[in-house]
């Protein structure tokens, strides 16, 4: 069961023949647990979910099933397809995973709420015992959650609807509702968040910044002084200047190079962007473990 805490939305690892590694996707996320984040989701945006086969992704799932750290793996479904989402999700489930990260479908945008709330219906009728983490991600998806739609679907399916991702950030400022976490989608609002009473954050760029991030969020329970949220945030702001997904896996690189693959239309930063991006972090002493691997 998700709890409180700084939680990646986990890179997909990627061969030169555009097939999903699983091994070093697996290996990549359990390197997150040991520097310090409470958990990972496997198959968000920043996984590059939408553009991976569903086979790939069912044979990922039945490897990690049997992992030493599966209690602290979570999933992302990244499916248009209602069954697809449905047949994914059960199969999952078969496996021992119930807690799942979702998004409206992306591609046929939605003209209200109540088309949203039928989506989540439907899942929930033909999978009873899931829980859902709903994906609030307007510039994705197409759709803007708001109190209202997600107060009448945790009302609805209290036992289903668990919490919220908030990568639009209209959402964790302001909405309250008991039994209900909500986790801004970026470590630059961890702080703040924790301070209204959210859980935490679920980030692509914790795939890097997670010791700082452990560090934030551990003083903020502990009741200590902060010393990293500036820097954390200043980190962040560096990597919102480009493709998210593309700027980590630049960063990544320099750890190991497998990390250099993108499924098209996604595209590797080019050489003048990421050595930008790596002088501006390195004036900030965030610096890659170790130098391009040739």
């Amino acid at each position: 069961m998700i709890k409180k805490g700084v939680y990646a939305a986990s890179l997909s690892v990627i061969n030169n023949n555009l097939s999903l590694n699983i091994p070093e996707t697996i290996n990549h996320a359990e390197n997150l647990i040991k520097e310090g984040l409470h958990g990972v989701f496997f198959f968000g945006s920043t996984g590059q979910s939408q553009l991976i086969s569903m086979n790939e992704k069912k044979e990922l799932v039945s490897s990690l099933s049997t992992h030493k750290l599966k209690k602290y793996f979570f999933l992302g479904t990244g499916c248009n397809s209602l069954k697809e989402n449905i047949d994914f999700i059960q199969y999952s489930m078969e496996y021992g995973f119930n807690t799942f990260l979702i998004m409206p479908p992306a591609y046929y945008k939605a003209n209200e709420n109540h088309g949203v709330f039928l989506f989540y219906k439907e899942l929930i009728k033909e999978c009873p015992k899931i829980k859902i983490i709903i994906y609030n991600f307007e510039k994705l998806s197409g759709f803007l959650f708001s109190d209202e739609l997600i107060k009448n679907l945790k009302k609805t399916f209290p036992k289903n609807i668990i919490g919220c991702k908030d990568s639009s950030y209209n959402l964790f400022e302001k909405l309250k509702i008991d039994d209900f976490l909500i986790f801004p989608g970026s470590e630059a609002k961890l702080l703040k968040g924790l301070e209204l009473g959210c859980a935490g954050c679920i980030s692509a760029v914790t795939n890097v910044t997670h010791s700082l991030a452990r560090k934030v969020f551990d003083d903020f329970e502990n009741k200590k002084d902060q010393t990293l949220n500036e820097k954390l945030i200043l980190v962040r702001k560096i990597f919102d200047k480009y493709n998210l997904i593309s700027a980590v896996h630049y960063f990544m690189t320099y750890e190991n190079e497998r990390f250099n693959t993108l499924l098209p239309p996604l595209t590797f930063l080019s050489q003048e962007k990421g050595k930008a991006l790596i002088t501006e972090l390195e004036n900030l002493n965030f610096l890659p473990k170790k130098g391009i691997a040739a």
